[in-house]
Order: C-alpha cells, then structure tokens, then sequence
C-alpha cells in the first residue's frame, strides 16, 4: 500500500472543526508503535495528554482506529467517552485490563475485538505498516448519549455532532512476514 492509495482518515468525512494538541511519552507522531501498544506485546493503552482545546469543552472522548486494517471499513482499537473536562491526561495502561486511573464517569465502548478496552496493534505479518490514529475530542457535553453496549460507528456518529476540536496523534506499526 502506497502513500497515494492509502485510506483516508476517519475524520476526513467529519465537518471541520479546530484543532488543539495531544501528546504522549509513549507514542511519537509517525513513529513506529513500541512493544506496550502492540497486542502481541503488552496491549497496553499509551499515556496522552491534551491542552488547548476550547473553554466550551463538557468532556472528551478518545478512539484508536486503524483505517489500514484489511476489513473495508477500518478497525477501532479504542473507544473511550464521557470523560469529565477536568481531566487532561490519561495515564499509560487506563484503558486494559482492570483500568487503573480511569476518570469516574468514563465509558468504554466496544472495540473491534469485542472488548470494551484498549487493543493493541495487529496487523497481519507482512502487510505494509499500518497508521494507528489516536484522536481527542473535545466535546459539547458532558453525557455523549450512547452507553458501553454501543459500537464504534454509534459512537462516532455522535461524536460527528458533538465534536468542539479535535486533536489527532498517528504512530504506525507492521508485524514481519512470517518465515
């Protein structure tokens, strides 16, 4: 898969809407995933953090998608809303297993595995190296509307209507051909 044929983005069909800025101790922008993000590895959720997004924000929702996942529409690694807007960091791990310093109130929706958690990066051995979006929204109110039983594709349809800003971290990741 080249540059020129690569799918878009998922927020490419979205109204536009400003930006802010997220970042990450364990995720650098175009850079290759490290062993903790990947499912084969640790599985375990990146720290982000976020600033300057608008005043208006009621909270925020984070999502992984990879829109290179050989499916036809993608693949959702990560799901998280209602997270109160006094919170602006999410610690590394948050979002696997027993959920450890997530935000009272937040709400894990179902990834593409089936689990409502972070799963990490699985591309198939020898596919190109694949684009995992990591994307912040900032959002118009505090309850999004859908609950944890929702799929990626309710969730971002609400989040079509709801976003303020969003701000977008992508880190990329190719498993080896196997031998």
């Amino acid at each position: 898969m080249t540059e020129l044929n690569r799918p878009p983005l998922p927020h490419d069909f979205h109204p536009s809407v400003p930006s802010f800025t997220v970042v990450s101790e364990d995720i650098a922008p175009g850079a290759t995933l490290g062993d903790a993000q990947v499912q084969a590895g640790g599985n375990t959720s990146p720290q982000l953090r976020w600033e300057g997004f608008p005043a208006e924000t009621k909270s925020f929702a984070v999502t992984c998608f990879d829109p290179d996942a050989p499916t036809g529409s993608g693949f959702w690694h990560w799901v998280l809303f209602n997270i109160p807007a006094t919170v602006t960091e999410l610690p590394p791990g948050v979002g696997s297993g027993r959920f450890e310093g997530l935000p009272k109130g937040a709400v894990h929706a179902r990834n593409d595995y089936g689990t409502r958690e972070f799963g990490g990066a699985a591309p198939p051995p020898g596919d190109p190296a694949h684009r995992y979006v990591f994307t912040v929204y900032a959002v118009d109110s505090e309850q999004l509307g859908p609950d944890e039983d929702a799929s990626p594709a309710v969730v971002g349809f609400n989040l079509r209507f709801h976003t303020l800003a969003r701000a977008q971290l992508i880190g990329e990741y190719g498993a080896p051909a196997e031998a």
